[in-house]
Parts: C-alpha cells; sequence; structure tokens
C-alpha cells in the first residue's frame, strides 16, 4: 500500500477545495494503514506460534518416545537376564536346576519393575498434577539412570542378601521412574498435540516400546558376541554380560536428560494452574468487592498472556502513528485495539471441582473403571506372555536345551526367537494401530482387539498340544496373531484413552491409575498365574493359563463400552467442561 507523502517546506496552493486534503480524507488511511500493519503483524505471529508449535510437539515425541524406548527395554529384558543368571549362579546344581534359576528368584525379579511401575504411576502420576509435568518427568529420569546403574553392580553379600534381593531392591527403584513416564509421557504428548492428531501422536510414543523390547533381545545378542570367546572358554565370563546389558538401559535416559529439563509445560496446564490460582486467589479474597477480586486475580495470577503484551504494544503503536497526523484519529485507533484487548479481559473464575466430587459422579466413575479394568485384563495377557517369552520359545523347540547346551548357542537362540515372535507380530501390531487410530478410532480398536484376542487365546488354550504336535509353524503363526492384536488393539488403546477422556487438572492422577491397574494385572500374571505353569509337570499347565487369559480379555470387551470415543474432539467436548 502506498503511504502519503508528508510535505515540508513551501506549500503548494490547492486549485480547489475538493484537491486540498482534509482531515476526512487523512483519518481513513492512517486508520488502514495501521489496521494493515496489524494484520501483517498477527499473521506473522500466527507463523511463528505455528511453527514453535508444531517444533514443541515434535519435540515432545522425540522426548517421551525415547523414554517408553528406554522402559520397555528395561522391562523386557528382565527375562533375558535371568536366563543369563543362571548359569553364572547355578551352574553347579543338579539335574533339571542346572543353570536355571529358582522359580521364587525369578519371580522377584520379574515382578521388581512392576510393583515399581504400579508404585511410580500412582505417585508421578499425582505429583505431575500438582506440580507440572515436566519436572516431575525429568525427575523420573534421573531415578531411572541412578537406579539402572546401581542394579548392574548388585552383588551378594557374605552372609545376608543375595544378588537376587539386591536386584530386586534396585529394580523397584527402576520401575519408580518407568512408571512415572506413563501417565506424565501421556500427558505431555497429549496437551502438545492437535486434536486431529492427538491419538496418533500418543500411540506413536507407545510404539517405541516395541522397540525397546527389540532392542534389549539386539544389546544381548550383540553383547554375548563379543564374549563368545571368553564365555566358551569359562561359562562366568555371563556375569559381565548381564551387567552390561542392564545397565545399557540407562543410555536413552542420559541422552535425554537434558531435554526433559529444559521442556515447557504445555499451555493447556499453565492455563489450567492458572485457573486453579485464581480459584484460590478467590476464595481467599471473598470478602472483597467484586472489582477488588478481579484486580487481585489478575495481579495474583499474571494473566497476561503473550497476545494481550501483543495488542498493548500495537496500541502503544497506533498512538504514536495517529500523533504524527492528529491526537483525534490516534483515539480512534487506540479504540479499535481497546476492543481487541477487552475481548482476552479475565473473567471470574468458578469453583473449580475436586477430584472425589468429580468421580464421585458415576458417569465420571465409570470412565476411570472403564479404563482401569481395560487395562488390567490385558496386561494380565500381555506380561504373562511376554516376560514368560522363553517358555514359548522352547516350548516351539526354539530355545536349546539349557543344562547341557552351549550356553553361547543357548541364549542366541532365544534371543533370536524373541526378535521374530516381536518383529512378526508385536511390532507391526503397534504401527497399525499409528496409522489407524484417528481413522477408526479407539473404541473400534480395542473392541475388535479384545474380540480377537478371545477367540484366539480359546483356540490357542483348548488345541494347544494339537496344535504344537501337527504343527510348529501353524503354532507360531496363531501366537504372532495374538501379538498383532494386543498391540493393534487394547495394547495401545488402554495407553492412549486416559490421556484424552478426564480434565487437564486430573489427567496424569487419572492416567496413573489406570496404568497401575494394568501393571497389577501384570504382578498378578506374573506372581499369580504364571508360577502354576509347571503344575503337573514342566510348563503342563500353560494352556489352561492361556484358557484363563481368554476370559479376562471377554471381560476387557465389555468394560470397553464405559468409555467414550474420543477421536476428533477436545477435552472440554469429551469431559462436558468449559473454560
Amino acid at each position: 500500500m502506498k503511504v502519503p507523502r508528508l510535505a515540508f517546506g513551501k506549500k503548494k496552493a490547492c486549485a480547489g477545495v475538493s484537491e486540498c486534503p482534509s482531515a476526512e480524507n487523512i483519518k481513513p488511511s492512517i486508520q488502514e494503514i495501521d489496521l494493515d500493519l496489524l494484520q501483517r503483524q498477527q499473521e506473522l505471529d500466527g507463523i511463528n506460534d505455528e511453527t514453535r508449535s508444531n517444533w514443541e510437539m515434535i519435540r515432545s515425541f522425540l522426548v517421551c518416545g525415547a523414554a517408553f524406548f528406554a522402559d520397555a527395554y528395561l522391562m523386557f529384558s528382565s527375562n533375558i537376564i535371568i536366563m543369563i543368571m543362571g548359569y553364572v549362579y547355578y551352574n553347579d546344581a543338579e539335574g533339571a536346576a542346572r543353570n536355571v534359576v529358582p522359580n521364587k528368584w525369578s519371580t522377584l525379579v520379574k515382578v521388581a519393575v512392576q510393583v515399581g511401575c504400579l508404585l511410580g504411576q500412582l505417585i508421578l502420576g499425582r505429583l505431575g498434577d500438582k506440580f507440572g509435568r515436566t519436572g516431575v518427568f525429568a525427575m523420573g529420569a534421573i531415578l531411572v539412570i541412578i537406579s539402572t546403574v546401581g542394579a548392574s553392580f548388585s552383588s551378594s553379600t557374605v552372609r545376608g542378601f543375595n544378588v537376587f534381593i539386591f536386584l530386586f531392591i534396585w529394580l523397584v527403584f527402576v520401575g519408580i521412574g518407568v512408571g512415572g513416564d506413563y501417565p506424565l509421557a501421556a500427558t505431555i504428548t497429549s496437551e502438545y498435540a492437535n486434536v486431529k492428531s492427538r491419538g496418533k501422536m500418543m500411540s506413536a510414543v507407545f510404539a517405541c516400546q516395541g522397540f525397546g523390547n527389540l532392542a534389549a533381545s539386539i544389546v544381548a545378542i550383540v553383547v554375548l558376541a563379543c564374549f563368545k570367546s571368553a564365555i566358551r572358554e569359562d561359562v562366568f565370563m555371563l556375569d559381565y554380560v548381564w551387567r552390561i546389558c542392564l545397565g545399557f538401559g540407562a543410555i536413552p535416559g542420559g541422552i535425554t536428560l537434558y531435554w526433559r529439563l529444559t521442556m515447557p509445560e504445555s499451555k493447556s496446564f499453565q492455563a489450567e494452574a492458572n485457573k486453579r490460582a485464581a480459584a484460590e486467589a478467590e476464595e481467599e479474597a471473598g470478602a472483597l468487592p467484586d472489582t477488588e477480586n478481579e484486580m487481585l486475580l489478575i495481579k495474583n495470577n499474571n494473566l497476561q498472556t503473550p497476545r494481550d503484551e501483543q495488542l498493548a504494544e500495537s496500541s502503544r503503536n497506533a498512538s504514536n502513528l495517529g500523533a504524527l497526523v492528529n491526537d483525534k484519529y490516534a483515539g480512534s485507533i487506540n479504540h479499535i485495539a481497546e476492543n481487541a484487548d477487552a475481548t482476552e479481559q479475565p473473567t471470574k473464575t468458578a469453583r473449580l471441582e475436586t477430584f472425589g466430587q468429580y468421580f464421585g459422579q458415576w458417569k465420571n466413575m465409570k470412565v476411570l473403571l472403564g479404563t482401569s479394568l481395560a487395562w488390567f485384563v490385558v496386561d494380565v495377557a500381555f506380561y504373562g506372555i511376554n516376560l514368560n517369552s522363553s517358555v514359548v520359545i522352547s516350548a516351539i523347540g526354539f530355545s536349546g536345551d539349557v543344562q547341557s547346551g552351549d550356553p553361547y548357542d543357548v541364549l542366541t537362540r532365544n534371543c533370536l526367537g524373541n526378535i521374530i515372535i516381536n518383529v512378526l507380530g508385536s511390532v507391526p501390531g503397534y504401527w497399525i494401530s499409528v496409522f489407524t487410530i484417528e481413522k477408526l478410532g479407539r473404541k473400534w480398536i480395542q473392541l475388535m482387539g479384545f474380540a480377537a484376542l478371545t477367540v484366539l487365546y480359546v483356540v490357542i488354550g483348548f488345541a494347544y498340544h494339537k496344535i504344537l504336535d501337527a504343527s510348529n509353524v501353524a503354532f507360531i503363526v496363531l501366537f504372532t496373531l495374538a501379538q498383532l492384536f494386543q498391540n493393534f488393539g487394547p495394547n495401545v488403546t488402554c495407553f492412549v484413552w486416559p490421556g484424552e477422556v478426564f480434565p487437564t487438572r486430573f489427567k496424569a492422577t487419572a492416567h496413573g491409575i489406570s496404568a497401575a491397574a494394568g501393571k497389577l494385572g501384570a504382578i498378578v500374571a506374573q506372581a499369580g498365574l504364571m508360577t502354576l505353569k509347571d503344575r503337573g509337570g514342566p510348563n503342563e499347565f500353560i494352556p489352561h493359563l492361556i484358557e484363563i487369559f481368554a476370559l479376562f480379555t471377554l471381560v476387557g470387551f465389555f468394560v470397553t463400552f464405559w468409555i467414550p470415543e474420543s477421536k476428533g474432539k477436545t477435552i472440554e467436548e469429551i469431559t462436558g467442561e468449559t473454560d
């Protein structure tokens, strides 16, 4: 737009009144110039805000994804570590007990991370709502790093605790940090993502768990290969192997620690914190007149946003520009900026419901029960199978002879078996969910997954020996399909859904409760059901355990109906709350 030039010095006489610029002719031009500048400024600010928002979303995905990679590595490496420790600490046992960690100690180590996770999900989830997600998220990473290093140096005392007890203690602390990642990573990703890509981003973060599971086996194979000749000369060299494999779990957390420490809180959490502080300020200043209350809220909560500052700056610029022409015109321009600014003035804040008041209503409680029970039942099956993958691999003849076989060959074959199972079913299932969750919706995927798992577990459980006798390939196909529908199904949606269906002020707490119910299911599976696997003989009770898993997944199918579909909806639309 062409800006009128201000003439100085000698003035040219006007040919007529119509040719002379009047105040009325100048006023619209100046206003038009200022509005155009203001509009362009806002467009540039919008581009900058969008770019910043996209970067923050990508950063949250990378940091939270790395957290789940490390968490899965630590959770699923326990199965491999226990196998290696059998050669180190029970090499001199006799018969079937040779090179095998007794059930009481293997169970203790396997449930250690799960127990810690349960505690971390409840405690760190609540702290995340109270003090902020990112600070508690970083604190969890520090705890995981320190505890993982400590666990890798576990050893027996001359009298008293043996290596398994010390390992259990350290792994519980590892689990607390890992458990905190569930509610905090979910809420951080949910709050940074936009509505259209929220489910995809959250499921992609969770899908990094599949790569962590793979990495546990890959790292073990690499470390075993490095010690191959040493192991064949001296089996006790495996003592280095399990410690290195475990200690590797601290590396991803160390790499991303800086970004965890510097990650800002999401805008929705900041707004919720301001709202909460405003409500508290109103309660404290309840005796003051309304106008004084509003001024106190503005002062205490620092509610001015960057947009308010930009509008105020635009108002000052408009005043300066208008003063060059006429004070009268500047007043008109200021009026425009004041109107825009007035639309964002804070209003009196309503009293917020407490956790007990909100979930005291059945319509809200049934959602929490739905997310919690669904996660509980799927983890009974998920961890019951995955934490004992060596049993399944042994059943299909891929493990070798633990008692008399070459330790390097036996351990390597077990790790390869884990990789094959995960590549065929588990990892693809995660990523199918990532690319379909925004199209199919959470409820459809979860219902389909639970239904498929129920059918598969019934077939595998009741025809277990017949299938194995007929074809190992058929058994592998069915087991792979079960892995596929766990992840292209409830294992992913149980993580995503609680991060969407609860209000911001309770989101981390409610997600933590749901996740803790899942870890309770993992503990029930590992410390309860799976201890029965050798009832009647080695691995003889596994078919009946799989039948029990089918019953759990059937329950999960029905409780899914308690949870509202969240696809394409804002938190306010899902919860029925408005700002």
